[in-house]
Formats: C-alpha cells, structure tokens, sequence
C-alpha cells in the first residue's frame, strides 16, 4: 500500500489521432510549522461600488460579516473579493497583516476618513 496511485488513459481518435496520458497521485508533502490557511505577509481586500455611499457600505457590511465569523480566513476573504465580485467606478483596496490590522483599514474606509492602509480611486 505504500505505493503512489496512477492511472492510465488512452484516447484513438478515428482521424488517427492518439492520446495517451498517466495521471499520479500528487506526493505528499510535509506541512511547515505555521498554522494551515494562514497566509504570510500582506493580504489585499478589494472592494467596489458604484458611488462612494456605496463603496462605504460595501465597507461596513464586509467589516461586520467578519467581526461576526471569527474562523474565516483573512486570504479566503481577499480571494471572495477579487473573485466573486463585480467591479464597479469607485474602488478601494485595503492592505494588511492580520485580521485586525485589515478590519481596522475597512472600518476606517466606512467611516470615510483616511485613516488606515487603504487605497481609494475611481475609474478614469
């Protein structure tokens, strides 16, 4: 049992055309000493609206559904974000460490001031 799974497929096509592809287990690989799913480094949140109202709303809620979800993961946010989000006019991207340093930014981006680790623009 010690073995690596593999698999083997073949594809003959009618026109002549052959295929042939191994497909093998992926090696296991020993996890380093931080914690699983924690990301090293400066994670970006990126955000959009269609009007700066709503680019402070977007802020406001994103901040309390994580203050509200402490087991989500800053990167798994940031990917949300970058992946399942239409971009809009009035952007803003808020950079940080860790959870607090990143809820601090978007909190401050709600209240409008310009405080924090963010950056603010609009399409030109």
């Amino acid at each position: 049992m010690g073995r690596l799974r593999r698999a083997g497929v073949s594809s003959f096509g009618i026109s002549g055309t052959n295929a042939h592809v191994i497909v093998e287990e992926a090696p296991v690989v020993a996890e380093s000493g931080s914690e699983r799913g924690v990301p090293s480094g400066v994670v970006p949140w990126v955000l959009s609206g269609r009007s700066d109202a709503a680019l402070r709303g977007q802020a406001e809620r994103l901040a309390a559904f994580v203050e509200a979800r402490p087991e989500v993961s800053v990167a798994g946010v940031g990917a949300s974000l970058v992946n399942g989000r239409a971009v809009h006019e009035h952007r803003a991207v808020v950079v940080g460490a860790g959870r607090e340093e990143l809820l601090d930014a978007v909190r401050a981006l709600a209240r409008g001031t310009g405080e924090g680790a963010a950056v603010v623009g609009e399409r030109g």
